[in-house]
Formats: structure tokens, sequence, C-alpha cells
């Protein structure tokens, strides 16, 4: 295995869910579909293909 293009592919792939999930949140809590409520429930589930990955990963975020 190549560590370099390993660490560098998982870094891009990490930074397009990073950026792309926040954007969809932003828009969501924009929108005025994430309630009135001054926090929501977050959950984020992580899969690979072909691989028994399954890692979830729970959080809330406050709106005001």
């Amino acid at each position: 295995m190549d560590e370099d293009r390993f660490n560098m592919s998982l870094r891009k792939f990490l930074k397009q869910v990073g950026v792309t999930s926040q954007q969809q949140i932003e828009k969501i809590v924009r929108e005025g579909r994430a309630g009135d409520a001054a926090s929501f429930r977050v959950k984020m589930v992580l899969s690979a293909e072909g691989t028994d990955l399954n890692h979830t990963v729970e959080g809330e975020i406050e709106t005001g």
C-alpha cells in the first residue's frame, strides 16, 4: 500500500464529506426545516462497500 497516496485520498474524501455536510445542514437551518428548537440531533453513518465498516457518529447542533 502506498501510504502517501492513501492518506491524500482519505483526506480528500473527508474534506468533501465535511464541506458538503456543512452545506446541507446550513441549508435546512436557513430554510427553517430544522424546527424552532435551539438545537437538533444529527447522525452520520459511514459504510464502505465490500467491507463490514459501519460507523455511526451522533451529536447535537445548536442553532441559537
